[in-house]
This record gives C-alpha cells, structure tokens and sequence, in this order.
C-alpha cells in the first residue's frame, strides 16, 4: 500500500465524518436557518411603526435579531469545539505516523496510520448525534 492511496483513504474517512456531521445536524441548521430566521423576519417586520423613532425601530430589529444570532453563535462554537477535537486526534495519528516511520518499515507505519484515522473518524461520528441531541436541547427543538 503507498502513500497516494493511504491518503485517498483518509480524505474519504474525513468526507465521512462531514456527511455524518450535515446529516445528524440537518434539523438543528433547519431550525436556525428556518424558524428562528422566520421569526426575526417577523419581529423586524413589526418594529416598523410611525410612530417609533429610527433609533427605536434600531434598537428594536437589533433586539430580533439576538434569538437567531445566539442559536447561530451556538452552533459554531459547538462545531468548533468537534473539529478542534477531531484535529488534535488526528494531529496525535500523524505523530504516531512519523515516528513509526522511524523505526519500521513505512508499510507498517501507514496501515497504522490508517487505522488510527479510521479509529478517530469512527469516535468522531460516534459523537456527533450526542452532539445534536445537545442543540437541540438547547434549542427545544422536538423530534
């Protein structure tokens, strides 16, 4: 097995983890890209009276707009914290990869390397429905 073809591996592994991740966490985006979007629509949409000030009517779409912002704000940390963790895990198969590399043969070194990426992708995936589960709590969305 050579290098090029290790890599394709991972690059798929890791292609993986991305569908997994859209797919678990499709009603969460739903609901924020969606329903809380609606809903500001609708909150600015009221803001707009004769009888306010341009500084109220301001203050007031900005006030609809933290619902959405926080839920988006939420979901990126949230994403981000997976990825960093996803990172340092697979930062830790390529150290293994380097020195292995040194001390057996690349053969060796490349099908554990193979197997650690599959290993932390499989953990990685593993995690994600908890994840969602997490957002969705937080957000009350239903099932």
């Amino acid at each position: 097995m050579d290098e090029q073809t290790v890599s394709e591996r991972v690059r798929q592994k890791l292609q993986d983890v991305n569908t997994a991740a859209q797919n678990y966490l499709f009603p969460v985006q739903d609901h924020v890209n969606f329903t809380l979007q609606q809903a500001y629509f609708k909150c600015a949409y009221e803001c707009f009276d004769r009888r306010r000030s341009q500084q109220e009517i301001g203050n007031c779409v900005e006030n609809c707009s933290v619902p959405v912002v926080s839920a988006q704000q939420r979901v990126e940390n949230e994403m981000a914290k997976f990825q960093e963790r996803l990172s340092r895990a697979l930062m830790v198969c390529q150290d293994k990869f380097d020195a292995a590399k040194l001390q057996q043969a690349k053969t060796s070194a490349l099908n554990d390397l193979e197997s650690c990426v599959q290993q932390t992708t499989e953990d990685g995936i593993k995690m994600l429905p908890l994840l969602a589960e997490r957002l969705k709590f937080s957000f009350s969305i239903n099932n």
